[in-house]
C-alpha cells in the first residue's frame, strides 16, 4: 500500500491503460475540462501489425465525436455481414444506420489516433509507467507507480487490460470459464498461388471452422489455424508452429514465410463482479474477456468508455446526481454478459463435433430469414442495445441514428459531449440545463415524435412534448438546473 497520502489532489481521474478504452475516456473526459493523467506501462505503442475491425456502433460513436473522418482513410470499408460464427450471410437490407461497414484498421494505428485526439484535447500520457498499489479514501486514491513515485487522484480507472494490475488489487472477483481451446493467428506472406489457396480454404472450411488464410493486402494473408498440439502457451508462437498446424489440417503448410505478426489467443470468457468499488472503476478487457470471435473486444471496450466518460465528468465537475456513476455498472455489465453469452455460442458452432455442425447448419437456414439475420446483426454490432429508462416507447433507451436535422446530421451536434433536446414542436427548453444540454428546435427533423432527448452517448433518455416531464428527466440525468 502506498506509504504516503500527498496533501492535494493532482489529478481528477488518472486511467491505467492507453489502449483503445483508455485512450477513448481520457478524450471523453477532457471534453468535459476534467484533468486527466493516463499511465500506460509499456515505453512504445503495439508495433505488431493485427487488424481490429470497428462496428457500427463504434463507428456511429466516432461520427459523434467528429473522429471519424480521421479514422477513414486509415480503413478499408468491408460490408457488414458474414459476423455470427463466420456464418457467410449478408447483411439484412435497410439497416438503420449511416454507418452499416466493417472498418478494418490496423490496430496500432486506432490506438494512434485515438492517443493523439486525447492529447490535443489536454490530457497527460506518461509511458513507462506502471499502477503497483494504491489506496482510496473519502477524498480520492492515492496511487504508487512502479517507479515509486505517490500521485493523487479523485478517481482511478483500470483500463489496463485482461490481466488488470487495478482489478487485482481491488480484489473484485473475476468468474468465468478458462481458455478450453487456443488458436494461433497471424500475417504472412505465401507461397502458392491465391486459386490455390481459395480451393483448399473452400475444402477445409466445411469441417474446420478455426481455420482460414484471408489476402491482407500486399501479398500479405491473415492465417487462423487451432494451437492444440504446438509449444507451449507460455512461448510465443512461432513460424514453424504455424506450418505444423496447416500440414496436419490442409495437407500444405502453402509456402508461408516472412511473418508480421504471430499470436494465439484463447477462448476464457470472464466477466468482474462488478465495475466500481468506490472512487476505482474498470472498464474494457480489465472488465470483460471472451474470443474474439465477431470482433467485440475492442468495440465493446470503446463503448464502456463513452458510456463512462460523461458520468464520471459529471461526478468530478459536481453536478452528477446521486445515482448517475452508478448507471455505468447498471448498463454495460448486462451488456458484457450478452457479449460473453453471444461468443460462448459461436465458439460451440465452430466445434468439428456433429451436433455443434448439426446446430451450424440448421441456424445457417434460419438465417436465411431477415428478422433472424437482422438480429444477430444487430447483437454483434451493438445498435440493439436497449438501456432500461423504464417504461416507455421501444424508442427510449436505444440510440438514435444519424437523423438528417437542418444544421446537417444529427452527429455533428453531439461533437462536444454534451446532452442534446432534439424539438420538432419548438415549444421546448432546457432552461437551467443549458450549460450541459444543447437545444435544437426543428421542425423538419426526420424524426416521427415530438421532441427527445439524448443523453451525451446517443441514447434516448425521454420522449414527449411535456416541459414539467421534461424538466424531470433532465433533473434525472443532468442534476440540478444551474438557476
Amino acid at each position: 500500500m502506498p506509504s504516503a497520502l500527498p496533501s492535494r489532489t493532482s489529478f481528477d481521474v488518472i486511467i491505467a491503460g492507453c489502449g483503445p478504452t483508455g485512450a477513448m475516456l481520457a478524450a471523453e473526459l477532457r471534453l468535459h475540462n476534467v484533468r486527466v493523467l493516463v499511465l500506460e506501462k509499456e515505453t512504445e505503442p503495439t508495433s505488431f501489425i493485427r487488424i481490429v475491425g470497428l462496428h457500427i456502433r463504434s463507428l456511429e460513436l466516432m461520427a459523434m465525436r467528429g473522429l471519424l473522418e480521421r479514422i477513414l482513410p486509415h480503413g478499408r470499408q468491408r460490408p457488414a455481414g458474414a459476423y455470427f460464427a463466420a456464418i457467410p450471410k449478408p447483411a439484412p437490407t435497410g439497416l438503420d444506420s449511416r454507418y452499416a461497414y466493417l472498418l478494418g484498421i490496423p490496430q496500432p494505428v486506432i490506438e494512434r489516433l485515438l492517443e493523439e485526439h486525447a492529447v490535443e484535447l489536454g490530457a497527460q500520457v506518461r509511458r513507462g509507467r506502471a499502477v503497483t498499489a494504491f489506496a482510496q479514501d473519502d477524498e480520492g486514491v492515492t496511487v504508487e507507480l512502479s517507479d515509486g513515485e505517490h500521485l493523487r487522484t479523485r478517481y482511478l480507472v483500470g483500463c489496463d487490460g485482461a490481466r488488470s494490475t487495478v482489478r487485482k488489487l481491488l480484489g473484485v472477483a473475476f468468474p468465468g470459464e478458462p481458455a478450453r481451446t487456443e488458436t494461433l493467428m497471424g500475417a504472412m506472406e505465401v507461397g502458392v498461388p491465391p486459386e490455390e489457396i481459395a480451393a483448399a480454404v473452400t475444402a477445409v472450411g466445411d469441417t474446420h471452422q478455426r481455420f482460414w488464410l484471408r489476402p491482407s493486402g500486399a501479398g500479405v494473408y491473415s492465417v487462423l489455424v487451432p494451437a492444440a498440439g504446438v509449444s507451449d502457451r507460455s512461448a510465443p508462437p512461432t513460424i514453424e508452429d504455424f506450418r505444423q498446424q496447416l500440414r496436419a489440417i490442409a495437407g500444405t503448410d502453402f509456402g508461408v514465410h516472412s511473418p508480421r505478426w504471430l499470436s494465439r489467443f484463447g477462448d476464457a470468457t470472464r466477466l468482474a463482479e462488478r465495475y466500481r468499488a468506490g472512487r476505482v472503476l474498470l472498464a474494457g478487457d480489465a472488465a470483460h474477456i471472451h474470443p474474439p470471435i465477431g470482433g467485440q473486444g475492442l468495440n465493446l471496450g470503446i463503448q464502456d468508455a463513452v458510456n463512462l466518460g460523461w458520468k464520471l465528468a459529471a461526478q468530478v465537475r459536481g453536478w452528477a446526481p446521486e445515482t448517475l456513476l452508478d448507471t455505468y455498472q447498471a448498463e454495460r455489465h448486462p451488456v458484457a454478459a450478452a457479449v460473453l453469452d453471444n461468443t460462448r455460442a459461436q465458439t460451440e458452432l465452430l466445434s468439428t463435433e456433429p451436433g455443434a455442425q448439426a446446430v451450424r447448419r440448421l441456424l445457417t437456414e434460419l438465417m436465411d430469414f431477415d428478422e433472424v439475420n437482422r438480429h444477430l446483426l444487430e447483437k454483434i454490432t451493438a445498435i440493439g442495445i436497449r438501456y432500461d429508462f423504464g417504461a416507455g416507447p421501444d424508442l427510449l433507451g436505444r440510440r438514435l441514428p444519424d437523423l438528417d436535422v437542418k444544421q446537417g446530421h444529427l452527429y455533428g451536434l453531439l461533437h462536444r459531449g454534451r446532452g442534446l433536446l432534439l424539438d420538432r414542436t419548438e415549444r421546448l427548453t432546457v432552461g437551467g440545463w443549458s450549460d450541459r444540454v444543447d437545444h435544437l428546435a426543428d421542425p423538419t427533423a426526420a424524426l416521427d415524435v415530438p421532441a427527445v432527448l439524448l443523453r451525451p452517448d446517443g441514447h434516448v433518455a425521454w420522449i414527449g412534448d411535456d416541459q414539467p416531464d421534461l424538466n424531470g428527466h433532465l433533473s434525472r440525468w443532468f442534476g440540478r438546473p444551474a438557476h
